[in-house]
């Protein structure tokens, strides 16, 4: 027959069994001792929880993501669009993130919708386009001043996705349409004058020797020659025709004065 001190041992020996447990490396066990919580959370590795005086809560210590689900922004311009964004957090405290709060992470993503629609409301479409970074610091410092009691670090912030509606779109497209045709016309504009600046230099230096024009009509006949057409060209000295406009003149006053 089995004698009692070796049933005590033996239930002895089984209640030490179940109350160990393993915690990983990124676990930490908040004890709470006859409904006390215990200054110090527990882990990793082998711990004692014995059971009924203890209660044991595992918190994970690893970064979390948590998407927030589009939200309906109207900017400061009155614009309507659906932004949905990303946070990552990750706890500091076990202790504060037991506590003081029964879920962190439905509480993080209910300040963070209300923080998405208050913050990009204050923005301008432009602005929330082309200054993303800001708007996201701005976010994170916002969160993680809410979370911080809870023992809740926020990490980082992003803007995942914006949705325009298509009204908005084609008058984008419109702009940056219209922008392009802007920079192409004063592009065009710039080497008209670039074009007609060296014209007048050309023509400066081709006024210091009047022989020089000469050998610019010989080399454009030469060029012309190369295409092998049939076009045949007689170049004639400007000279000639302001001299002809003078024999004109000149035959034109002398009847006048004969009269």
């Amino acid at each position: 027959m089995i004698s009692l001190p070796l049933i005590a041992v033996v239930i002895v020996i089984i209640y030490l069994l179940s109350s160990i447990k393993i915690l990983a490396e990124y676990e930490r066990g908040v004890i709470f001792r006859l409904g006390h919580l215990l200054t110090q959370a527990k882990g990793p590795g082998v711990i004692f929880v014995f059971a009924p005086v203890d209660r044991i809560v595992r918190v994970s210590l690893r970064q979390e993501a948590l998407e927030v689900p589009p939200q309906d922004i109207i900017t400061r311009d009155n614009v309507t669009l659906k932004v949905n964004a990303v946070i990552f957090l990750r706890v500091i405290d076990p202790n504060k993130a037991v506590v003081e709060v029964s879920n962190y992470l439905y509480q993080t993503s209910q300040f963070a919708q209300t923080t998405l629609r208050s913050v990009l409301g204050e923005q301008e479409l432009d602005e929330l386009l082309s200054h993303r970074e800001k708007i996201n610091l701005r976010l994170q410092s916002i969160l993680d001043t809410h979370t911080a009691p809870w023992g809740v670090k926020v990490t980082n912030v992003e803007v995942k996705q914006v949705d325009m509606p298509e009204s908005m779109l084609r008058a984008m497209a419109k702009q940056a349409e219209a922008e392009r045709e802007k920079r192409s016309k004063i592009i065009h504009a710039e080497g008209e004058f670039s074009a007609a600046q060296r014209l007048v230099d050309a023509a400066k230096l081709l006024a210091t020797e009047p022989v020089s024009v000469q050998l610019r009509y010989l080399q454009t006949l030469t060029e012309i020659g190369v295409e092998k057409n049939t076009t045949v060209i007689f170049p004639v000295p400007v000279d000639f025709f302001s001299g002809l406009q003078k024999l004109m003149g000149k035959t034109e006053a002398d009847p006048a004065k004969a009269g």
